[in-house]
C-alpha cells in the first residue's frame, strides 16, 4: 500500500479545550474513576481523529495514533515491556508521578524542545516482555469509528539512547519485543507503523557513529521480517549525520527528514545529503513545514525546497516534528492583532499548508497568495523593526561582560550584609496558585473586580505567603508570584514585542500546559515590571525577599521565537530590558535578586560542534542583566531539567553568586560534575515538586548529606527543584517544615 500524500509526524494530544488535562487531574484526584477516565479520553481521540479527517488528512494511515495519557515514552517502553507496567492504569501514573511505594521515573527535556519526557530505568540482563495490547486496543477503537490511524511507536535505538543507563546489551531482547508487537499489528491488518528515531539528530551519550551501527543491527533484523507492517521511519528535530547513509540504504518502506528552517540554519545542504543518500525504493516523506514553530510557512520556498530534495514529481508532504509543540488553531484566538495573525499558523493551519503544498499552486492559489502576503508584511512592518531598541544593543561591548568585582570578594560582601546561618533554605519562587487568586485573576479580566480590587487580592496573598514563610523558618523569602500565570508569559505581557495568545496552550508534560508567547519583534521594556510587589514584600519582613526575573534565555526558550533574525539578537535585546529592572528593583530596597534560567541546557543544539557559539551568547545575555548589580545584590539563578555536566562550565560562567538546580531526582549525582570551575555557591533541589509526594525529614536529610560530600557547608543552600506554583499548601506546608527541620538536625551534626 502507498504512503498517504499529505500527513503530519503528531497531533496535540491535549484537546482543544484541554480536555486530557482536565481528566487526568480529575482522576488523580478522584472525582472520576478509571472507567470515567477510559471513556472521556477515548471520547478525545475519535474527536481527533474526526477533526483531522475534516481538514482533510482523509487518506488512510494519514492520521497518526501518537497516544499517550502521560508521555510518548513511557507509553512506548511499557507497549513493548522495557518498563514493566502492562496495561495498569494506576501502575502508569505511580511511575510518572509516584506514590507511598516509590518515587517517580527521572524526567528531562525530550531533545531540545519544551516537552518533558519520562527516562526509562532499565539494566543489563531484565527481563522485556512486549504488551502489544496497549497499541492494539487504540487500531480498534479507531476502526470502530471509522478510521484506519498509524500506530506510534518510539524506535528501539531512541529508546535505549534516552534511557537510564543506555544499556545497550538489551537491544537484541528489546528488538524482539518491537517484533512480536510488528508481529500482532500484522496479524490485526495494520498495513503501516510509524517509529520515531530521533537519536540519530543528536549527539548523545552514545555516540554518533555507534547509534548508527545500532541503528542498522536493530532494523535489519526487524525489517527481515514478512511479519510486520510496513514501516514508517521518521528522524524529527534536526539532521542525520553519520546514520543518514544508514537510514537510506535500510530498505524502510517510508522515511521521514526533518527540512524545517531550524534544521537548514544548521545544514543548508541537508536537502542534497538526503537526496544523494536514500534509495529510489524508499518513499521520501519530506517534513518541509516546521512542527516546532508558530510562522506561516513561505510556500514558495517549500515548492523550491521539495524540488531541491528530488520529490516534486512525487510528493509526500508532512511536519518536521510532531504538532504536539504548538497549540491547535489560530480560530480559537480572538484578541490577536490582526496583522500578528495572518503572519501564524497553529497545528491545524499547518495541516492546511500541507494540503496546499501536495496541491500545487494552481489548485491552491488562495493559499499561496496567503503566503506570499504574509511574507511581505512582516518583513515591512514597524512591529517587528523597532531603531531604538537596535542602536541600544549596537553601542553593546563585543564579546564576553564581567561584572565587578570578582565573585570572591562580591561574596564577602553579602555574607557580612545579609547574615544567614549555615545551610540557609529558600524557595525557587512561585507558591500555590489557589483557587482564589485564579478566580481573582478571572473576574479582574472579566471585568468583575477593579484594578485596586484585584491589587488588594494579590496583596492579601502576599502577605499569607510571607508569614507562612517566616512561621515556618524560611531564611530567604519569595513574595510567592501571586500576580503571575505563568513566569514566561508575565513578561511577556509587560514587554514591547511579544504577544500573547489566550487558547495557545501545550503541553510540557503530564497534565501541565503553558501557553508561550510569541516574538514578533525587536524587545523593550517600556515600565517596570516587578517593582511593586517585589518592594511591597519586602515592607513586610526584616528577613530578605527575592526579586525575581526570568532570565533572557527561558523567556526565549519557552516563547515562539522569531525566525527572522539570530536568537542571540533577541537574547541581548531581553538582556539590556531586564538590566533596566534590576537597577529598579536594588533602587527599591531589594538585595537579592534571581534570575531564572532553567531552560539554559534547552536550547543547547543537539549537535556538540554547534554548542560553544549557543553558549557564549546565552551567557552573555545573563551577564547583561546582571552586569551592573551591587556588590552586595546577590544574585541568584534556578536550573531545571539539565544534564548539568554538559554545561558546567557555562553555568560556571554566568557567575551567579548562588545556582540552584534540579537534583531529588538523580539523588544528587549532577554533584559530581562539580569542579574547580564551579565556584558559586549552590542549592541542589531536595524535594522533587513534579510529584505530589510529600518528602520525609530523614530523606530530606540524607539528600543533604549526600550533597555535602561534593559541596562544603559554607557553599550550600537547601530547596525545593522547583517553584511550587502547581503544588496545594497541603504538600507544601509539611514539606517545607521537613526542609526547615532536616536542616537543623544536619547543621546541628556538622
Amino acid at each position: 500500500m502507498t504512503f498517504p500524500k499529505a500527513t503530519i509526524e503528531g497531533y496535540p494530544r491535549i484537546g482543544a479545550n484541554r480536555e486530557l488535562k482536565r481528566a487526568l487531574e480529575s482522576y488523580w484526584a478522584g472525582r472520576i474513576d478509571a472507567d470515567t477516565f477510559r471513556s472521556t479520553t477515548r471520547a478525545l481521540r475519535i474527536d481527533t481523529y474526526n477533526h483531522l479527517r475534516d481538514l482533510g488528512l482523509d487518506e488512510d494511515y494519514a492520521i497518526p495514533a501518537d497516544v499517550a495519557y502521560y508521555d510518548q515514552v513511557l507509553e512506548t517502553a511499557l507497549t513493548v515491556g522495557l518498563v514493566p507496567g502492562g496495561t495498569d492504569l494506576d501502575e502508569e501514573f505511580a511511575l510518572a508521578r509516584g506514590n507511598d511505594e516509590r518515587v517517580p521515573l527521572e524526567m528531562t527535556k525530550w531533545f531540545d524542545t519544551n516537552y518533558h519526557y519520562l527516562v526509562p530505568e532499565i539494566s543489563a540482563g531484565q527481563e522485556i516482555k512486549a504488551v502489544p495490547e496497549r497499541v492494539l486496543r487504540l487500531v480498534a477503537e479507531a476502526r470502530e469509528a471509522g478510521h484506519t490511524v498509524r500506530p506510534y511507536l518510539v524506535g528501539p535505538v531512541t529508546l535505549i539512547a534516552l534511557s537510564k543507563p543506555a544499556e545497550w546489551s538489551l537491544l537484541p531482547a528489546l528488538v524482539n519485543a518491537y517484533a512480536e508487537v510488528f508481529r500482532a499489528l500484522k496479524d490485526a491488518d495494520v498495513e503501516w507503523v510509524q517509529v520515531a528515531e530521533p537519536a540519530v539528530v543528536a549527539d548523545l551519550s552514545t555516540p554518533d557513529a555507534e547509534i548508527a551501527g545500532y541503528l542498522r543491527e536493530a532494523w535489519t533484523k526487524l525489517l527481515g521480517s514478512d511479519a510486520r507492517p510496513n514501516v514508517y521511519l521518521t528522524t524529527p528535530y534536526g539532521a542525520a549525520r553519520d546514520a543518514l547513509s544508514v537510514l537510506g540504504s535500510l530498505g524502510v518502506e517510508a522515511l521521514q527528514v526533518d527540512l524545517a528552517p531550524w534544521t537548514l540554519d544548521v545544514d543548508p545542504d541537508y536537502a542534497n545529503h538526503v537526496r544523494e543518500a536514500v534509495d529510489a525504493g524508499t518513499t521520501l516523506v519530506a517534513g518541509v513545514i516546521d512542527g516546532r514553530n508558530v510562522w506561516a510557512a513561505d510556500l514558495r520556498k517549500k515548492v523550491a525546497l521539495l524540488e531541491k530534495l528530488g520529490v516534486a514529481d512525487n510528493l509526500h508532504v508532512t511536519t518536521s516534528t510532531s504538532l504536539q509543540h504548538v497549540p491547535h488553531t489560530l480560530d480559537a484566538e480572538k484578541n490577536l492583532p490582526v496583522d500578528v495573525a495572518n503572519w501564524l499558523s497553529f497545528a491545524d493551519e499547518k495541516i492546511a499548508e500541507i494540503k496546499a503544498l501536495v496541491a500545487g499552486e494552481e489548485a491552491a492559489a488562495e493559499a499561496f497568495s496567503r503566503s506570499d502576503r504574509a511574507v511581505r508584511t512582516r518583513a515591512e512592518s514597524e512591529r517587528t523593526h523597532n531603531a531604538a531598541v537596535q542602536e541600544r544593543v549596537a553601542a553593546l561591548p563585543e564579546g564576553s561582560v564581567q561584572r565587578q568585582p570578582v565573585f570572591e570578594e562580591r561574596i564577602k560582601i553579602q555574607h557580612e550584609e545579609l547574615g544567614l546561618p549555615k545551610l540557609p533554605i529558600t524557595t525557587i519562587g512561585s507558591f500555590p496558585q489557589t483557587p482564589e487568586i485564579r478566580k481573582a485573576r478571572a473576574d479582574h479580566k472579566a471585568g468583575v473586580l477593579t484594578d485596586e480590587q484585584y491589587k488588594d487580592a494579590l496583596k492579601a496573598e502576599i502577605k499569607q505567603v510571607i508569614e507562612l514563610q517566616e512561621e515556618i523558618g524560611i531564611d530567604v523569602l519569595v513574595h510567592g508570584e501571586a500576580e503571575r500565570n505563568d513566569m514566561v508569559q508575565y513578561f511577556a505581557e509587560l514587554l514591547d514585542g511579544f504577544v500573547v495568545t489566550e487558547n495557545g496552550w501545550v503541553q510540557s508534560y503530564g497534565s501541565r500546559c503553558t501557553r508561550p508567547p510569541i516574538v514578533v519583534g525587536d524587545i523593550s521594556r517600556p515600565n517596570p515590571m516587578t517593582v511593586e510587589w517585589a518592594s511591597y514584600a519586602q515592607s513586610l519582613s526584616d528577613k530578605p525577599v527575592k526579586g525575581m526575573l526570568t532570565g533572557p534565555v527561558t523567556i526565549l526558550a519557552w516563547s515562539f521565537k522569531r525566525d527572522d533574525v539570530p536568537l542571540s539578537v533577541s537574547a541581548d535585546q531581553l538582556g539590556v530590558a531586564l538590566a533596566d529592572e534590576v537597577r529598579d528593583l536594588e533602587e527599591a530596597g531589594i538585595n537579592v535578586i534571581q534570575i531564572d534560567e532553567p531552560a539554559l541546557r534547552e536550547l543547547l543544539p543537539l549537535r556538540a560542534d554547534d554548542r560553544a557559539s549557543y553558549l557564549d551568547w546565552a551567557v552573555r545575555s545573563f551577564r547583561l542583566v546582571a552586569l551592573d548589580a551591587k556588590p552586595a545584590t546577590q544574585i541568584h539563578t534556578h536550573l531545571c531539567y539539565s544534564e548539568f555536566g554538559q554545561i558546567i562550565e557555562a553555568v560556571a560562567a554566568l557567575d551567579a553568586d548562588v545556582t540552584s538546580i534540579e537534583a531529588a531526582r538523580s539523588r544528587m549525582e549532577l554533584l559530581e560534575d562539580l569542579d574547580e570551575t564551579f565556584h558559586s555557591e549552590i542549592g541542589p533541589g531536595v524535594w522533587d515538586i513534579h510529584s505530589p509526594r510529600v518528602p520525609s525529614k530523614d530523606e530530606v536529610a540524607d539528600l543533604l548529606r549526600a550533597a555535602l560530600q561534593n559541596v562544603p557547608t559554607e557553599r550550600l543552600w537547601v530547596n525545593p527543584d522547583c517553584g511550587l506554583k502547581t503544588r496545594g499548601y497541603k504538600e507544601v506546608d509539611p514539606s517545607l517544615r521537613n526542609l526547615v527541620a532536616a536542616r537543623d538536625e544536619v547543621v546541628a551534626g556538622l
